[in-house]
């Protein structure tokens, strides 16, 4: 009798044993799988990530920055309408059909200003190019927008190359080097943060700014 009751101990015993195991082994593969997902990401990128796929409508959660399962669904959605291989991370193509620049490229300030610049203002006088890498830089010293370049080309709705794909233009060299003039410090728009074209633009609220200068067919304003 004795014995038998041993025997069922030792089973009860490992029974618990293997639930515990079972569930440590579930925990880990979770969040092995979160962080797998895109293990290169900064949060920065993650983002932009989310806020573009939220914008183009594949991600209907809050833009936290974390690239857990749910934001890599979100890319597998896009990934499979756009004929790409579904892995769910953003690797160089995925990031191109998004309109976003990751890795080091996105670190890469005076890229990101020349490709801005091209897909913004490449049909515009030489002043005019350096003046949109201007209103760049002005936006990132402003507290009222991001505080980083790549925070204030991706910010939501701004530029407009961003949304119908034209930042992934690459640019040309007097694009970079527009670029170049802009950061080392020449500022055609005396301080602009704003710019538009008056022929085209649509929003009202833009023709309320103080317009500073008309450079080409842009207007700057404050």
């Amino acid at each position: 009798m004795e014995k038998s009751k041993k025997i069922r101990l030792i089973v009860l015993i490992s029974l618990i044993f293997v639930l515990i195991a079972t569930s440590i082994l579930y925990v880990v593969l979770i969040v092995k799988d979160n962080r797998v997902a895109n293990e290169t990401a900064t949060t920065e990128e993650t983002i932009a990530i989310q806020q573009r796929l939220k914008d183009l409508g594949y991600f209907n959660s809050e833009v936290t920055g974390y690239y857990g399962r749910i934001t890599r669904e979100a890319v597998r959605r896009f990934q499979a309408d756009y004929g790409l291989a579904q892995t769910g991370e953003v690797n160089s193509t995925t990031a191109d059909y998004l309109g976003i620049n990751l890795g080091g490229q996105s670190s890469n300030d005076l890229y990101l200003i020349a490709k801005c610049i091209y897909a913004e203002a490449r049909g515009e006088p030489y002043v005019g190019k350096v003046a949109v890498g201007a209103v760049i830089l002005n936006r990132v010293a402003n507290p009222n927008f991001p505080n980083t370049i790549y925070g204030v080309v991706y910010q939501p709705w701004p530029f407009t190359a961003v949304y119908d794909g034209q930042i992934t233009l690459e640019p040309d060299e007097e694009c970079y080097q527009a670029a170049r003039d802009a950061m080392n410090g020449w500022d055609p728009t005396y301080g602009c943060i704003y710019y538009y074209n008056p022929v085209t633009a649509t929003s009202q609220w833009i023709f309320s700014r103080q317009v500073v200068t008309q450079i080409g067919k842009h207007v700057f304003a404050i």
